[in-house]
């Protein structure tokens, strides 16, 4: 019931933050992508407390990742290979086991292909609109 509650909270606040102002690029994309991982892993109003600001500080180092390592490919995927491995650790102490640790990773890459698919969809659409 708990997930329930903290997804819906973050869908309202999604939907009240678009309704009041224009839309921004990634404005709403935060908001669905925090209620997708929050459904995904099924959290608790607990969990969610310390895994948050556990998943916000993963995405600030992945980000400082990529722009330290944008034209090494290698060094790159070497960079993000130690930060998942250390936060694994992390969020497994948040999340209790290894298969939910684990999960944080699948949920985030499954957000990813869809917001891709979503963007590829859209762009189809305004190159070929109906006649």
């Amino acid at each position: 019931m708990k997930p329930l509650i903290i997804t819906l909270f973050c869908l309202i606040a999604v939907f009240t933050s678009i309704a009041q102002e224009p839309p921004k690029p990634g404005v709403n994309v935060q908001g669905l992508k925090i209620a997708y991982i929050t459904r995904e892993l099924n959290l608790t109003t607990d969990e969610a407390q310390k895994f948050w600001p556990l998943y916000f500080g993963y995405f600030d180092d992945l980000k400082k990742a990529k722009t330290e390592s944008k034209d090494n490919v290698i060094a790159f995927d070497e960079k993000v290979l130690a930060i998942k491995k250390r936060y694994f650790a992390d969020f497994k102490k948040v999340l209790g086991t290894d298969e939910r640790a684990n999960k944080v990773f699948l949920v985030d890459r499954n957000f990813g292909a869809i917001i891709k698919k979503e963007i590829q969809n859209r762009q189809k659409v305004l190159n070929n609109p109906p006649r």
